[in-house]
């Protein structure tokens, strides 16, 4: 191993399934230059042990207090649900390490608040995954905005699925139905949707929203069994970008046979829509068309060739590295370029003024 790399430590990695093996590992090796994993820490030492073998890795502890002390691991990652990330990633910050952060950063703002505070005071590089803003598509986004491609934008619509979130799950994944666990449709798609929407088009300014419900039960599919669901289902948000230009989001819970994801932007000059599949803007693939006033129908926009040359293939491993990238120069340099935990108190700031049960 070279010193010189970042020695990485991974709280809750299993190697072949869920977002830490599909994302974050091939996001890791396309940077192997910088970041090399080293430790993971699971639920039980046999899982970890499990983990380590199967990634050739020398290190597997026993619990993640381990992992955060021990001094062969400089930058910590944590991929576990959020209800335990306020704790593991406390022990972290207290250990002096570096940290990444999957979303949502704490159960609520109130706990991300105290996460921020205390990642200021132990002065380390911290990153929190809101990675749709890295995506290549919508870096092209931001730059046909900035060069006028659609005038002076009037306003933006968006349609999105959440995937989970209807009347049916499997048993993984029936705490993100359960709205105290703080990983709702709220959290998850909508806010790193959100979190694109801005990086294109500015903040919000101002924003009013709804959101119920069309099932209060869900069917775990494994045993038929029906469960309380406290988590809503249809989230509808509108109000005004800082630019004065007014936008609209309705996310529902499910799959939709039609569209999953349909963002349109409107401007004086023209026309932008966007559309991907799946409604996780984080981890989806886009298409853009686009068309001036003077043209008749929207015409297909290619994101430049090389923006996505060097990355991995999957949208959500090619977002996350782009994380990774700026949190090795943070690290190594002292810069602050990564999305940090402040940015994700401001978050979880808009998340409870669209929902204050959130708070």
């Amino acid at each position: 191993m070279s010193k010189d790399k970042i020695r990485v430590g991974f709280i809750g990695l299993n190697p072949d399934s869920h977002w830490a093996a599909t994302a974050h590992l091939p996001a890791l090796q396309s940077l192997q230059d910088d970041l090399e994993i080293v430790a993971v820490a699971n639920s039980t030492l046999e899982s970890a042990q499990k983990t380590a073998k199967a990634l050739n890795l020398p290190h597997a502890f026993a619990s993640y207090k381990e992992l955060v002390t021990s001094d062969q691991v400089d930058l910590v990652v944590v991929t576990v649900k959020v209800p335990h990330h306020f704790e593991i990633l406390s022990a972290a910050l207290n250990a002096g390490k570096h940290v990444y952060s999957e979303w949502p950063l704490g159960n609520g703002l109130e706990e991300a608040q105290k996460l921020a505070k205390l990642a200021k005071e132990k002065n380390v590089a911290v990153a929190i995954g809101t990675q749709m803003r890295y995506a290549p598509e919508v870096t092209y986004l931001k730059k046909l905005i900035e060069d006028g491609y659609v005038g002076q934008v009037l306003s933006t619509s968006l349609i999105g699925s959440g995937g989970n979130w209807s009347n049916q799950t499997a048993e993984e994944y029936y705490y993100l139905f359960d709205k105290a666990n703080g990983a709702s449709m709220l959290e998850i798609p909508v806010a790193h949707t959100l979190v694109g929407v801005a990086e294109v088009l500015g903040d919000f300014s101002e924003i009013s929203s709804k959101l119920y419900s069309n099932f209060n039960e869900v069917k775990i599919a494994e045993t038929n069994e029906m469960k309380l669901k406290t988590a809503e289902d249809q989230i509808l948000l509108h109000g005004k970008l800082e630019s004065g230009a007014a936008f609209s989001v309705h996310y529902r819970g499910g799959v939709s046979k039609a569209t999953n994801f349909l963002w349109e932007i409107n401007g004086t000059e023209g026309d932008l829509q966007i559309t991907g599949d799946t409604g996780h803007g984080q981890m989806a693939n886009f298409s853009i068309k686009g068309a001036k006033s003077e043209d008749d129908s929207l015409q297909e926009l290619e994101v430049p060739k090389e923006a996505l040359e060097g990355w991995p293939e999957f949208p959500g491993a090619r977002n996350v590295a782009h994380i990774y990238q700026l949190l090795a120069e943070d690290i190594k340099t002292g810069s602050r370029k990564a999305p940090n935990f402040e940015d994700g108190v401001k978050w979880h700031q808009l998340i409870a003024e669209i929902d204050p049960s959130a708070k």
